[in-house]
């Protein structure tokens, strides 16, 4: 896990050096999630544990290309059952957590970049570190990957200055099979917070 950190510190660093740049966009948002998939079969509630920092460089007033790194907790407690996995049972309350950490590298086309209102799309690549936990009893049970991961988004920025907005995100997050699970991991991201521009 310190390895995680250590990245996420990285990527921070290098989002606070683009910060003073020309010509360049930090998003720093809160991230509500939405499980997908095995994701959502595990834990059906959504992640209200987020936040993402995204920078770019802008090469030219429609097209930015940087880095994004996100960080979402999903968690729900079962109600008092049996549980079976393989050929053991065990009967109690079952805790579910499940940390994802996407590190990716996007650009993104901005529509009419001179407006108040400036919408966008955007697609990313990269990895995404996941830890699953199962907790029941004295028991856990902890499964982790590095999944191959694409990341199509749609936002708008609100312009309030030349250097600063408001923004919202929608990200999908669409992890494929890696690691100790055996089905890739993918949620939805409903992303505000602010645009910073230099």
């Amino acid at each position: 896990m310190k390895r995680i950190y250590y990245i996420i510190i990285a990527i921070f660093l290098l989002g606070a050096t683009t910060i003073q740049a020309q010509r360049s966009r930090t998003y720093m948002t809160y991230a509500v999630g939405f499980g997908m998939g095995d994701l959502g079969d595990y834990i059906s509630t959504p992640s209200w544990r987020g936040a993402s920092l995204d920078f770019y460089h802008m090469m030219n007033p429609n097209v930015g290309i940087g880095g994004s790194v996100a960080w979402n907790v999903f968690y729900e407690e079962k109600d008092y059952d049996t549980y079976t996995e393989g050929t053991a049972s065990l009967t109690g309350k079952q805790y579910r957590y499940s940390n994802h950490v996407p590190m990716l590298a996007n650009v993104n086309y901005y529509f009419s970049p001179e407006d108040k209102l400036i919408p966008f799309i955007g697609l990313g690549t990269g990895v995404m570190f996941t830890r699953r936990n199962t907790d029941m009893n004295i028991y856990t049970v902890e499964q982790e990957a590095w999944n191959f991961t694409l990341e199509p988004q749609i936002g708008f920025e609100i312009n309030n200055s030349f250097t600063s907005g408001l923004t919202v995100i929608l990200k999908y997050y669409s992890g494929f099979q890696a690691g100790d699970l055996e089905e890739g991991q993918s949620y939805l991201s409903l992303n505000v917070g602010w645009v910073f521009k230099s």
